[in-house]
């Protein structure tokens, strides 16, 4: 008998904690979020101007350090407009800036140097910019996007691995909403960017993680998209 009632009290504490946990959920997590999901069938993204997503994005670049690791610079603003065309990612294209005095080494002297005249020299050369041109499909959500990238008012063409990770409405905002993976690799030198070589590589790695979202008709962004 003891024993039986040692066996139903946790059963009973443990259906409490689950229906406790049941009734909350909702108010927590609201279930279009829990059971969202995004599709890589690109004939289903509406044609438009998706914008980047101001707080859904980054840009992060790395180079060798004495050998001894690869040292992050990540940027904080940025703005991008990818046109979707019917025909999907072939046939879309991606205008993207970033504000170059943005940088951000985590070390406020080094963030001053980068910026400065020995390498972005931000004060006259305040954005980097790039503008794809073409897209050569890989896989099924994935190719290599090449295009025109320009530091420091110089233009050279650069090419990125490119994988779309998916379109669906957002469940928070309802907006159309994409994501995009993206990785490349250029020569800070064919750039002018030689500064501190050989104990700053050569070789600048980038990484992009990237949402876009269609501004709905009549929304602020929306109409000076369209202007």
């Amino acid at each position: 008998m003891h024993c039986t009632v040692r066996r139903l009290i946790p059963r009973a504490l443990l259906a409490l904690t689950v229906a406790a946990t049941a009734a909350l959920m909702p108010a927590c997590t609201p279930l279009r979020v829990v059971t969202h999901t995004v599709g890589t069938d690109e004939a289903r993204v509406p044609p438009g101007q998706y914008s980047l997503d101001a707080h859904h994005w980054s840009v992060i670049f790395d180079v060798d350090h004495l050998k001894y690791s690869r040292f992050v610079i990540r940027f904080d603003r940025a703005h991008a407009m990818l046109v979707w065309k019917e025909g999907g990612l072939a046939a879309s294209t991606v205008d993207a800036s970033i504000d170059a005095s943005s940088v951000d080494t985590n070390v406020p002297l080094l963030d001053k140097l980068v910026k400065g005249k020995d390498m972005f020299d931000a004060a006259t050369y305040p954005t980097i910019r790039f503008v794809s041109t073409r897209f050569t499909r890989t896989g099924a959500a994935a190719g290599k996007l090449e295009g025109d990238l320009t530091i420091r008012g110089v233009t050279r063409p650069v090419t990125l691995d490119v994988t779309f990770n998916g379109y669906g409405p957002n469940p928070l905002t309802k907006e159309d909403t994409l994501g995009f993976s993206a990785s490349g690799r250029f020569s800070r030198a064919q750039f002018g960017l030689s500064t501190w070589y050989p104990a700053v590589g050569d070789e600048v790695r980038v990484r992009i993680e990237a949402e876009f979202a269609k501004k709905k008709a009549g929304s602020a962004q929306a109409d000076s998209n369209a202007q």
